[in-house]
Order: structure tokens, then sequence, then C-alpha cells
């Protein structure tokens, strides 16, 4: 769930700020509106509501988290575009007579490449919570199905009883989105040429 949600909305994020970033205009100021339109809401209370308006189940849980985070995905990658799209590389390859598209696949998208990988695997944690979040308050699978947030909500009520079944799921929720941000710190520095020096 975490992975397809995270490149869902990394796909549509990263996209949109591409071409907000590189071909400005009336395209970026449509794009930056609707970003900051979108990241007005607050995510935690628009996913619910996307979820209890699409009904409970897995593909509704991950077109929430599409919904609410592809916008980190389109600033990050549409204030680095617009770095790039003034480099000499970028100018050099019109000089050549390169259509856009091909100078934004070809030139662009994998200079900022490295940026948008890290923010995946950031993203991959993030969606992680989302998910626990929804299935905590019931939003998010069927009950009879496993997930870190029921059982934290179920433990929650017998914590006196097996404080357990609560501390695990807590702790491996904890674990498991503290590794996606070590994954995108390492990635950060291997990545990062200016981090390797």
């Amino acid at each position: 769930m975490a992975l397809v949600a995270a490149l869902l909305a990394c796909l549509l994020g990263t996209a949109l700020g591409l071409l907000a970033g590189y071909l400005g205009g009336i395209v970026d100021l449509v794009i930056s509106r609707l970003i900051d339109i979108w990241m007005a809401f607050p995510p935690v209370l628009l996913s619910v509501l996307l979820v209890a308006v699409l009904g409970t189940g897995l593909h509704s849980v991950i077109i929430a988290i599409v919904v609410i985070d592809w916008t980190r995905f389109a600033r990050v990658v549409r204030a680095e575009t617009m770095q790039q799209a003034k480099r000499e590389y970028v100018e050099a390859a019109t000089a050549l007579g390169m259509g856009r598209g091909a100078i934004l696949l070809r030139e662009i998208l994998p200079n900022v490449l490295p940026v948008v990988l890290v923010l995946l695997s950031l993203e991959m944690g993030i969606a992680v919570i989302v998910e626990a979040i929804l299935s905590f308050v019931g939003l998010s699978v069927s009950t009879d199905t496993p997930t870190w947030g029921g059982m934290i909500a179920e433990g929650r009520q017998i914590i006196y009883q097996a404080w357990w079944v609560l501390v695990f799921p807590l702790l491996s929720l904890f674990l498991t989105v503290l590794a996606f941000n070590q994954l995108g710190d390492g990635l950060r520095q291997w990545l990062d040429p200016m981090l390797k020096r």
C-alpha cells in the first residue's frame, strides 16, 4: 500500500511540478495556485473525508493518499526544475534544436530524479502513518484484515489487561516510519554529489 500510493503520488506530483517549473507562465500560475489551495486543507481531515465519501477499502485509502500528498512532490519538483532550467546544459540543448519535451525528459528529469527518489522514500513513511490513522478510526480496509491502526485501536481498550497488544503495533509503526526516513537520508547522501565530498 505504501509503495503503490507513494509511487502514484510521486508520478502525479512530479509531472505537474516539471510542467510548472519548465513551462512557467500561465501553466505555472494555475498549478501553483492549485497546490496552494490543496495544501490549505488539513491532510488528515481531507483523507478521512475522502475515504468516508469513497467508502472503505484498500483502493480508497490509496486514492486518498495520492489526492492529499501529490502536492509535496509538485512543489519541490517545481522549484528544482526552475533551478535546472537556468543551467547551461539546458541552454545548450535548446541551441541544438531539442524540443521542450525532449529537454524536459532527457535533460531536466534525470537531474531532478535524486530529489524525487528521496521524497518517494519519505512519502512511503507518510503513507504508512495515514493508513494507520484511517484504520485507527475504522475507515481503512475491512475489520477482518489486520492493520497497525486497527491493532492500536483494539489495544487501547485492553491496555491494562494486555499492554503488548498496544505496544508492539506502535513500535512496528514507529520503526517502519523511522526506516523510511533513514532510507531517505541515505539516498540523499548517496545521490547528492555535494554531500559526498
